[in-house]
């Protein structure tokens, strides 16, 4: 048995049109090893194919059985992002798509995270009744954050907030990643920004710890979301880890290894 195949995991995932969306641009993916959300963008039709093309591009290259490695998951985003940009090729509004997720691989004998992001789709992490958010935004919002120019908690007033400054199919399609030790009694959240976009991280906290089993959970979030006013798109990927990994711990994730992704699809420590 393999480092990865020790670990025992309870999963479910929910996605929903919401409340003022015709159509739902968000696509998902969760089957092991990978747990992750695209959120397209392009117009109804476009962007429902850009985020379908992205979770294709994963479940063709990463959940057919083999070893999942950095190697491997970087094929996968560069697979994912070569699809989006033919189809934006042949779209006058174009088409692009976030990917974020959690994807299982082993990492110096010891199963580990592999948290991937493009784009302004989220990764929680509870462990203890704390949550972290675990990747940062690509967005105007949160350069503006980041310069201290606009306060965390008007994020969601700014009249600027749905403007993202990476996404697969456009000029910038970086994907930041992080390594982190699994660990056991820890739940993750992988989120589009109609979910995190309508509720604040101590509602969402408030659900994952009460929530239940991830199928209770997954619904308790959409439906929170929707009635906070549903505006966009909302899908929620909701992962337990039952056993098999690094014994729990109070507060927040160990020290992560960062990697960046290169132009010929190669990870460097950053």
């Amino acid at each position: 048995m393999t480092a990865t195949q020790s670990v025992q995991l309870s999963s479910d995932a929910r996605s929903d049109t919401g409340r003022k969306r015709a159509a739902n641009e968000d696509s998902f993916l969760a089957v092991p090893p990978v747990f992750a959300v695209a959120d397209g963008m392009g117009g109804h039709e476009a962007g429902a194919q850009a985020s379908a093309h992205v979770v294709a591009a994963l479940r063709e290259t990463l959940c057919t059985g083999g070893p999942v490695d950095l190697v491997r998951v970087s094929a996968a985003i560069d697979e994912a992002s070569r699809r989006v940009s033919t189809l934006a090729a042949t779209r006058e509004r174009g088409a692009g798509s976030t990917l974020t997720g959690v994807i299982l691989v082993v990492h110096d004998g010891r199963p580990h995270w592999l948290i991937v992001n493009v784009g302004d789709s989220r990764v929680y992490r509870l462990v203890g009744g704390y949550l972290e958010q675990l990747t940062v935004d690509h967005s105007l919002v949160q350069e503006r954050v980041d310069a201290g120019t606009l306060r965390p908690e008007d994020r969601g007033t700014a009249p600027d907030k749905n403007v993202i400054t990476r996404a697969l199919g456009s000029v910038d399609a970086r994907a930041d990643s992080w390594l982190m030790p699994v660990t056991t009694g820890e739940r993750l959240l992988v989120c589009s920004d109609g979910l995190h976009g309508e509720l604040s991280d101590e509602q969402l906290r408030e659900i994952l710890v009460a929530g239940g089993r991830p199928a209770a959970t997954t619904a308790a979030l959409v439906e929170a979301a929707n009635r906070a006013g549903g505006r966009d798109n909302v899908t929620a990927v909701v992962v337990d880890v039952l056993s098999g990994g690094d014994p729990g711990g109070d507060g927040p994730a160990d020290t992560r290894e960062s990697h960046a992704w290169t132009d010929d699809g190669d990870t460097v420590p950053v």
